[in-house]
């Protein structure tokens, strides 16, 4: 019986310290932590132009040139009719109002249907100068 114990008992501390042991992945090889991309982020003042994409799709334009794409998580209607909006990072007083790549967002612009509505919206990345110019043109802020 103790033996049955033993090996018990030594088969759960293999397990666990395997499941401690750094893997490529983890950041732990100064190769891997270079190849990930840095987040990018703007200040939702710099926002010069924007447009709609596909339905929760939106492109944002700002002041350095660049285009960030954000996807809704449903609910926001009338982008498409909008001529005005404002972006507000979620957790705005921990950000200092930056918005950068990953992070989510909150859109508010004045609806037909009500006289505001508000929506998430998820800073998903910055598009190339080529994805830029690829955008239809109904598309590109």
């Amino acid at each position: 019986m103790t033996r049955l114990i033993s090996a018990a008992a030594v088969a759960a501390l293999t397990a666990l310290a395997a499941s401690c042991a750094p893997t490529p992945d983890s950041g732990m090889d100064g190769d891997s932590a270079s190849a990930r991309p840095e987040r990018q982020c703007f200040s939702a003042d710099q926002v010069r132009n924007f447009r709609q994409g596909r339905s929760g799709q939106l492109y944002v334009r700002v002041t350095r040139n660049d285009v960030y794409e954000l996807n809704s998580s449903g609910g926001c209607t009338d982008l498409d009719f909008a001529q005005r909006l404002a972006i507000t990072a979620d957790g705005a007083a921990l950000s200092g109002g930056r918005l950068c790549t990953g992070d989510w967002a909150r859109i508010t612009l004045p609806g037909s249907a009500a006289p505001v509505s508000t929506c998430r919206a998820r800073v998903d990345r910055v598009l190339s100068a080529e994805e830029v110019a690829a955008l239809p043109s109904a598309h590109r802020p």
